[in-house]
Formats: structure tokens, sequence, C-alpha cells
């Protein structure tokens, strides 16, 4: 089967993230075995999603990942020319759910998975498929845990979201928390007699946005995402949740938004508290321009100059388990997530010809 061809079997898979996302995986698997490829599943705590490894060629380091997500957002409220869930071809672009973030990157990897397996490959290509990255990348920390248990370390990753080809070397993290106030109801006529929940949830709130420095990828972007709290005017309110994100360039602007967070849970007035707790957790990327990695993926035709991505991806855990990554996909980012979401033929033609490169590298001699 062409990419086209596995494309439209993969856009008729309903794998929005609320959804399992078994069908797809378990008919990708028995293609993938059926191709020679060396498979392994990994599942979540409900056995309701899995990941997909898959190798082919020899069981040695210095091999290349391509990784993608199966998961698709929803298509609830948006109002589609055709069924989002049956690829459509119309004026060289084909339509569909997950059309280009990024079943179609996926679709180009099966479709070349025969080719890679006719060749007599000195290292290993592995194709590494994720569950849930559209809620915070969950499937995919799992994937290479049990990646790096069961075998050597590859060489770096390319991680095809949708960047028209170019190859991108950064992206910010994107951190997601909850803020629970607790404080003590009274009637509102003697403030003395209870702890409002409502004013330091509001210092927060006052604090996070101090924070944020702007929407530049080079700096941190903060969201108040959600606030509620209180019951009536008169009545001191007990309990106030705060839904947060922020979205640092690196590590170090992460570890300092946390610890002004910190800060202010420590100085919370008498009566009182506060849980936070994580909702998703996405690392930063930052690969070099002059790294190997990115030498390797502009010899197979990434394009260049190098672009700093605004949305976040999976390629920060790669790097945090040592495996240098960055992101190289074919269609536009612009997109993803709307309405009659589509890829231009054009780009899946380039995904096709960067990955019959990537068979050609891990063909040559090392």
């Amino acid at each position: 089967m062409d990419t086209i061809e596995i494309l439209q079997k993969l856009v008729a898979f309903d794998t929005t993230s609320q959804r399992s996302n078994l069908d797809l995986v378990h008919w990708a698997a028995d293609y993938l075995e059926s191709a020679g490829a060396r498979v392994r599943l990994t599942s979540d705590a409900s056995g309701e999603k899995a990941n997909i490894l898959a190798t082919i060629g020899p069981d040695q380091p210095g091999g290349i990942v391509l990784s993608g997500h199966t998961d698709v957002v929803t298509v609830d409220d948006q109002d589609w020319a055709s069924d989002p869930f049956a690829l459509a071809g119309r004026d060289g672009r084909l339509h569909g759910r997950g059309a280009v973030d990024m079943k179609g990157f996926v679709a180009a990897c099966l479709a070349a998975v025969p080719g890679w397996r006719a060749s007599e490959l000195r290292r290993p290509i592995h194709l590494a498929l994720s569950y849930d990255e559209e809620v915070g990348c969950l499937g995919v920390p799992l994937l290479i845990a049990d990646m790096l248990a069961h075998g050597p370390l590859p060489a770096l990753a390319i991680i095809g979201e949708p960047t028209q080809m170019h190859i991108g070397l950064s992206h910010r993290g994107f951190y997601g928390y909850r803020s629970v106030f607790h404080g003590r109801a009274a009637h509102s006529s003697d403030p003395l007699l209870g702890a409002s929940a409502i004013e330091p949830a509001a210092a927060l709130v006052a604090s996070l946005t101090a924070l944020g420095g702007g929407q530049s990828s080079g700096r941190t972007t903060v969201n108040i995402g959600r606030i509620e709290g209180g019951n009536a005017i008169n009545i001191i309110p007990e309990r106030c949740e705060v839904v947060w994100e922020f979205r640092p360039p690196d590590e170090a602007a992460a570890r300092a938004v946390l610890a002004a967070v910190e800060d202010l849970a420590a100085g919370l007035a008498a009566g009182v508290s506060v849980e936070t707790a994580s909702l998703a957790s996405v690392p930063p990327l930052d690969c070099a321009a002059g790294s190997p990695a990115a030498g390797v993926v502009r010899e197979l035709g990434g394009l260049w100059p190098p672009i700093a991505m605004p949305f976040g991806t999976e390629a920060g855990f790669f790097q945090q388990a040592g495996i240098p990554a960055l992101v190289c996909g074919p269609g536009s980012i612009a997109q993803a997530h709307q309405p009659n979401e589509w890829i231009a033929m054009t780009e899946l033609d380039a995904a096709d010809q960067l990955l019959t490169r990537v068979g050609a590298w891990a063909a040559a001699e090392s």
C-alpha cells in the first residue's frame, strides 16, 4: 500500500483522545509484523490505550527513531464539509481528522517499511507511535522507557509533527496544574471568623501573570484557564480552584515559575491551605543548529533554515532520555485542529522522499 492508501485507513479509525486507540494499534501492528518488523506494545493502566514500537534492521545502537502519535483532537462543534473520518481529496488536498496532525507522517512511515525491510540495513530504524499526545504526551514516556529497557540507544529521533518539512530545533515546554485553595467559611459581616480561599487564589493569578513574559518563543508564557470558587456574595469562600499552565523556553525558566508558586504556598495566611497537582508535563526542546542530529536530517532533506515552533511535541522527552531529537514533518500546523483539516499531497510526497533517504542512511556504512 502507498502512503495515501494507508492514510485513508488511519483516518477511518476514530482515535480522538477520549476514545481507545486499540483498533488502529492492532491494525498497524499486524501490518508491521507482516512486513517483517519486530513489534512491541506498551499499554496504559486501563488497557484501552497502547503505544507501538516497531524496529526494522539490526539490534544495535546508532539507529534512528521516527516518532508520531495516534490520537487526534475532537471534531465536536466543528462544521465539516465531509465526514471527518473518511479521507476526502479536493484540489490536491486530503481532508480528514488527523490528516496533518499527524496521521499523514505515520502513513508515510508505514508505507516506507517494506522498502526498508528489503534493504540490508546496517543501522536500525525504529517507528515509535504513542497514545494521548494531544492531552499531554501521556504515552511517550512509557514508550521511551520500554525502548531503552529492551534495546540499545538510538543516535537521533525525528518527530514528524507538521513543519512543512522544515527542521524544528526548539520549542517551549508545556506544564499544566490545578491549584485548589481551602479556607474557612463564615458570614461576611465578620471576616475574622473565616478565611477566604479566593484571595490567595487571586494572589496566585497575579503572581503567575507577572511571570508571563510575552508570546515570543524565547519567553515564558502563562495562561489562567479556569477559576472557580465561592457560593454567595455574603459567604466567605472556603474553596477556590485555579487551573493554569505555563510554557517555558527551558528547564531553568520552568524551575523559576514553580519556585514562585512554592513561595506563595509557604506564605499563606492562617486557616488557608493549597493543594497543587500536575495535569500535564511536556519538557522543552533545544537542539543546537550545529549538532550531528541536525546535520543528519539536513542530509535527509529536511529544509533549512531551522524554525522555532510555538507548539510542544514529544521531542523534549527523547532529549531528556539522552536521544538527540528534532522535529520535521509534512503539512502545516495551521491546518491542525481545524474543521476540514487537510494536508497537501505534495507534502506527503516530500515525506516519502525523506523516508526513502532514511532507508539509504540506515543501509550505509556508519
